[in-house]
């Protein structure tokens, strides 16, 4: 961990750290801190073939239903993801959506040959709950198309199964469902994108409440996966210059600006860059040097617990926007916040994914059953309601030293709701 001195990047650049108000660092008595609330349920699951341990757990249960992904990785705790459930309630409060939150996870490596297996064993497991109360989707490990073809062979047709049931129409939602993940846009199938989507406005909101132009404004990612991946893209094509890439294999550095598209081009089924086609001009630093890379704005985008008090000072960054869910420990953004550096939450930073999956479920979008149309719907609404919500976050932080984890807490007013609320909920 290195000491407390002026930050200095991986290549010896001296880092302006910009001054910012005194913040609230902790939540008061009036206030306690999210983590205080106990979730509705745990459930912890033994593979009979593995051994691998999965778990889920519902922190929230809104008209009987809870949202959230399911990830695989070797390492994955009960604790782990406690906390991206209790993420996943807040994400739904705080934007409006009438579910609660849940995660799933599975502690195994999504590589291994078994992992399909192991997922689908899980599913089986949890089957009284993804059939009728929670709605899954891709996470860490877990890929959209490959959580849906898992559903489909234990009779469950597509993984948000528990909100199909309900509509009116369960042919015609899934129908909708399934042309809205799969409408073709710039940068890939629309399913797949979204998320990254809204992280990119969510770095373009950090950038117009601090008035940065855009043009001159450098981002790092950490993670190139779907979510990464897409915010890389779309910050690309706005004109935002980003100068660092982070995968498994190491981080992909050039001050003047990546090559977004043709490394993105580079990359196989697991988010790694083939280094033996990289472009002239990009240096190939360790994967952990992306942390401290000078940059205006840094998004973490791979693990949870990317950013901790071992390397909070590493950070290079004016704002960190957090598109992996629970990417900044507690301890690690008080001491950001206390240089002067907020972190945009992930429950509302990497939130668009979750949202316009349940836009698409409500018929927001995706109604027409064309491809342009819903795209354009669901980037609208996006991107309005992103800019909205970064925007409120960094002005109490500027003019108030307010963290935008509380701000945005305050937004994600959610309570613990029975099963029977099932009327609540209305799919078309």
């Amino acid at each position: 961990m290195t000491t407390m001195q002026e930050p200095m990047g991986p290549l010896g650049t001296p880092i302006e750290v910009p001054a910012a108000p005194v913040p609230a660092l902790l939540p008061t008595a009036a206030a306690p801190a999210p983590r205080d609330r106990e979730p509705y349920l745990r459930v912890t699951w033994t593979d009979p073939v593995t051994g691998a341990r999965g778990h889920l757990v519902v922190h929230t249960l809104r008209s009987g239903i809870a949202t959230g992904g399911t990830r695989m990785r070797a390492g994955c705790t009960l604790s782990e993801v406690e906390d991206l459930a209790r993420g996943m309630a807040a994400k739904t409060a705080a934007f409006d959506l009438p579910v609660g939150g849940a995660k799933g996870g599975i502690d195994f490596d999504p590589k291994d040959p078994r992992a399909v297996g192991v997922l689908e064993r899980f599913c089986q497991a949890m089957r009284p709950w993804i059939d009728g109360h929670w709605v899954t989707a891709e996470d860490l490990g877990v890929p959209q198309h490959l959580i849906d073809e898992v559903f489909e062979r234990i009779g469950l047709g597509q993984s948000y199964h528990a909100a199909i049931s309900r509509s009116a129409d369960p042919a015609a939602t899934l129908e909708r469902v399934r042309q809205g993940l799969d409408a073709r846009v710039p940068g890939g199938l629309l399913g797949d994108v979204v998320g990254g989507y809204g992280v990119a406005h969510a770095c373009l909101g950090a950038a117009s409440a601090f008035g940065w132009a855009v043009e001159g404004t450098t981002v790092a990612i950490q993670g190139i996966g779907t979510m990464g991946g897409g915010a890389a893209w779309y910050l690309h094509e706005a004109g935002m210059r980003v100068v660092a890439m982070a995968d498994a294999a190491g981080t992909l550095y050039d001050p003047d600006g990546l090559d977004v598209p043709t490394l993105l081009e580079l990359r196989d089924g697991f988010g790694e860059i083939d280094r033996t086609r990289l472009p002239a001009g990009v240096a190939r630093l360790p994967r952990s040097a992306v942390v401290g890379l000078p940059a205006d704005v840094f998004v973490p985008a791979a693990i949870s617990y990317a950013i901790t008090p071992d390397n909070s000072y590493d950070v290079a960054a004016k704002v960190v926007v957090e598109a992996a869910n629970a990417a900044t420990t507690p301890e690690a953004e008080a001491m950001l916040a206390a240089r002067g550096v907020p972190v945009v939450p992930d429950f509302v930073a990497n939130a668009g994914a979750a949202a316009w999956a349940w836009w698409l479920l409500l018929g927001r979008v995706g109604m027409t059953r064309d491809d342009a149309v819903t795209a354009e719907e669901s980037f609208t609404l996006l991107r309005t309601q992103m800019a909205e919500k970064v925007q409120l976050l960094l002005d109490r932080w500027v003019s108030d030293g307010v963290p935008p984890r509380l701000t945005g807490l305050g937004l994600a007013v959610s309570d613990l709701d029975d099963t029977a609320g099932r009327s609540a909920l209305v799919i078309p």
